[in-house]
């Protein structure tokens, strides 16, 4: 089962210095037909402009994966970490029984991109994680990227439940084809360009549900940036 989601039916929000996509309900949308996705909780597609951004604030019980598209990300945190991530690198926090952090856009003229991304962990009170890993293009370009994986998996980032996660950059009218296992379902996020997986076709900022398939076929319409996560079905 193939669904699709257009970015204009999508739950929006501008602050001023944020403007936010968002894929399931979140802050002021709600959408009682749209919470969640399996183990996907939150994906808001957000925009921080210049010198602004996430003043320190808590989270709990809570798996958050940042994926930089454009600009960069300064993060801070109770547990003493600081950094600055750029394009195509990724940072994680496992919340556990608490974490306080913040997440600024330091630049001073250019826009940062990211997506946000929250996973319901398999229990509560597991141990707080916080880490980073700085992908190059040339590790996702025609190809896929596992950047995110559970404990049990082989990517760089490891959270604490079962999913995967994958980028690719793919190069216009290029394929890639993606066997799904039984008993599992994704989530395709497309960041840039356009694609067509299983005959349809995503432009930028849509996204499709894939549920009960054996495959996915992606084909590249124009170059193509994309991001899916994998886990079991709900």
């Amino acid at each position: 089962m193939l669904k699709k989601l257009n970015k204009k039916n999508m739950g929006t929000s501008n602050l001023g210095w944020l403007e936010s996509r968002f894929h399931f309900s979140f802050a002021e949308y709600i959408n009682y037909d749209n919470i969640q996705f399996g183990v996907l909780r939150v994906l808001n597609d957000d925009i921080i402009h210049p010198k602004s951004g996430f003043d320190t604030h808590p989270h709990e019980n809570m798996e958050i994966i940042s994926y930089i598209i454009e600009g960069e990300i300064t993060h801070k945190d109770s547990m003493g970490n600081k950094e600055t991530l750029k394009r195509g690198e990724v940072q994680y926090l496992s919340a556990g029984d608490g974490i306080y952090h913040s997440e600024h856009n330091m630049h001073e003229s250019k826009d940062l991109r990211l997506l946000q991304i929250w996973i319901l962990p398999p229990k509560k009170g597991l141990p707080r994680l916080y880490g980073s890993h700085k992908f190059t293009k040339e590790q996702r370009k025609n190809r896929f990227l596992n950047i995110v994986s559970s404990k049990d998996g082989e990517a760089p980032v490891q959270i604490h439940q079962d999913v995967n996660f994958y980028v690719s950059e793919l190069e216009e009218s290029k394929n890639l084809d993606f066997s799904i296992k039984e008993g599992r379902q994704i989530y395709f996020v497309q960041i840039e360009g356009s694609s067509i997986i299983n005959g349809i076709e995503l432009k930028k900022g849509d996204a499709l549900e894939i549920i009960k398939e054996e495959e996915m076929a992606i084909k590249a319409v124009t170059s193509s940036h994309f991001l899916f996560i994998e886990m079991a079905e709900a």
